[in-house]
């Protein structure tokens, strides 16, 4: 059966949504019909319950739409809820009260059950998966940052693995429903499949002349995961990375080279909405603002 249950990572210190100068540049904003400046200058002036949560690095109740609008949460719930997810595990930090309140209080979830798992310091997006152990079944899960908006169409796909995987998205597909530009692609990971669509392995910010950022067809993580509960034994084996944090990434190759797990791909073409930084909330908000949100 197609998975039902999805964790999210909450816990960022959102620390470039916070910087009120990092709107973008006019290689990270692509917006139809206007220029990289004036997407900067929208950025900049956000609603005032928009710059609040900016400020204070919230981007997942980050208003869509401006004030009185909804929290960017409740769009990922909501397609959480459309692609047959009925459990989902927020992992917050401690002094996330503002979440809890909202989701347990203001606005709880109809279509789906909300947990809450704590990340008692950020020491990385492992120790925060890490964290949720106590909070999933013993069952096939899905993880994705709270930042991204995913289709529910790319998060079915997620689920019909229902096993050890992730979903690969199509990078021209990628440019072309996400605005995102050409040459960002490279900052992304890139992955290499084989032809019985497994995962070889990931390249992180390939260079240029990479084979995988050369081919014809680029498959690009977007950080969509499916995972089995083995994957928290293989964070426990995580060491710091070069950045001093617990990486998710690096639990996936130690669970493929120590533990033998084989990491499943679901490639689509679609799009998927970040939001990062302030410079993202226009573009989110254009692309949303006919969606509805009923978690």
């Amino acid at each position: 059966m197609p998975t039902t249950q999805a964790v999210i990572l909450a816990r960022g210190l959102g620390t470039r949504m916070r910087r009120a100068d990092d709107a973008g540049s006019a290689q990270d904003i692509v917006m139809d019909a206007v220029t990289a400046e004036h997407a900067i200058a929208t950025a900049q002036a956000l609603s005032p319950a928009q710059a609040s949560a900016a400020a204070g690095g919230a981007k997942g109740m980050m208003p869509i739409g401006g004030d009185g609008g909804r929290p960017f949460l409740e769009y990922v719930l909501s397609a959480l809820a459309d692609a047959g997810i009925r459990e989902v595990v927020l992992v917050v930090a401690p002094e996330h009260a503002v979440v809890r309140e909202h989701f347990t209080k203001i606005a709880p979830p109809q279509r789906v059950t909300l947990r809450f798992a704590v990340q008692e310091r950020p020491l990385g997006t492992a120790d925060a998966v890490y964290s949720a152990r106590d909070a999933v079944r013993a069952a096939p899960f899905l993880v994705m940052n709270a930042d991204n908006y995913y289709s529910p169409a790319a998060l079915r796909a997620a689920a019909s693995l229902e096993t050890d995987g992730l979903v690969a998205f199509e990078a021209d597909a990628l440019v072309r429903l996400s605005a995102i530009d050409p040459e960002r692609i490279l900052r992304f990971a890139l992955l290499d499949i084989a032809p019985d669509d497994t995962l070889r392995a990931i390249r992180e910010k390939p260079a240029p002349d990479d084979p995988l950022a050369t081919a014809s067809e680029r498959w690009v993580s977007m950080n969509l995961w499916s995972f089995t509960p083995a994957i928290f034994h293989a964070c426990e084996r995580v060491m710091p990375s070069p950045r001093g944090e617990l990486e998710l990434q690096d639990a996936v190759a130690s669970a493929m080279r120590d533990l033998g797990v084989t990491f499943r791909v679901a490639r689509v073409r679609d799009g998927v909405l970040d939001l990062s930084r302030r410079g993202d909330v226009p573009l989110v908000s254009e692309r949303l603002a006919d969606v509805a949100a009923w978690p």
